[in-house]
């Protein structure tokens, strides 16, 4: 059975007007147990908010973490994407690539930074995603260095735009990554086509290794879904946080 209080979480609805996007955006934002505003908190930065708040369970995973596990309080905010154009924001060829991933860093950082007691180094902020916000991740880390340096990728969709962009890099040594695939993903079919998601993850370690990038990654049962990754959440930010 679930403790209660684990239950007993506070998430802050936001909502900015990006001028990148030509939109507003929403946010989902966790604070810890005991929070205080005169307290600066390490941060989890993660796409498809909703997801990992509904299917995910982050910020139960999260009061768990903080009340059993000794993990220092973090605060976690999802940045959520409408599902008829993630692609077109979270894949490298995608026509709204440039401009999410500059609302990312110029409007949804600044804005949380201002408002939210987050700390402000690259070492003090996590990149979370999975499938292909586990790639755009990647590519936000390595377009802006000094922002971040730490990458959860669950089932990353590292296709092959992403992957050249990897190669063209020269020193990832600034990077951390923890990532876990499904054996099961061998063979995921999306509109796009058929996918060996495990070769796919196999080929991004080994070019981020390559580069000096700091890889923890693992391959366990499981297919494509959040039963698989709400099951390694704990673990994978545990290895940033604990």
């Amino acid at each position: 059975m679930t403790d209660s209080r684990y239950l007993k979480r506070t998430i802050v609805k936001e909502e900015i007007a990006s001028s990148y996007l030509g939109e507003k955006r929403s946010l989902r934002i966790y604070l810890p147990p005991g929070y205080n505003e005169v307290i600066s908190y390490p941060v989890v930065y993660c796409q498809d908010g909703e997801e990992f708040f509904n299917f995910g369970r982050i910020a139960t995973t999260a009061n768990r973490l903080i009340l059993e596990e000794d993990v220092d309080p973090f605060i976690i905010v999802g940045v959520e994407v409408d599902t008829s154009i993630r692609t077109a924001e979270y894949s490298p060829e995608g026509d709204r690539f440039e401009a999410y991933t500059s609302c990312f860093t110029e409007e949804i950082i600044p804005f949380v930074e201002r408002n939210y007691p987050v700390r402000r180094t690259a070492q003090e902020r996590i990149l979370a995603g999975d499938s292909l916000g586990g790639s755009v991740s990647l590519h936000i880390a390595m377009k802006n260095r000094t922002l971040f340096s730490k990458i959860i990728s669950l089932s990353g969709a590292y296709y092959e735009p992403s992957l050249k962009l990897i190669a063209a890099e020269q020193d990832l040594s600034y990077l951390s990554l923890y990532m876990i695939i499904g054996l099961q993903e061998d063979k995921f079919t999306n509109s796009f086509g058929t996918y060996n998601f495990v070769e796919l993850n196999r080929e991004a370690k080994k070019l981020l290794e390559e580069r000096g990038a700091k890889v923890e990654y693992f391959e366990k049962d499981g297919q494509h879904l959040w039963g698989f990754w709400q099951k390694e959440l704990p673990e994978a930010l545990m290895y940033f946080l604990k």
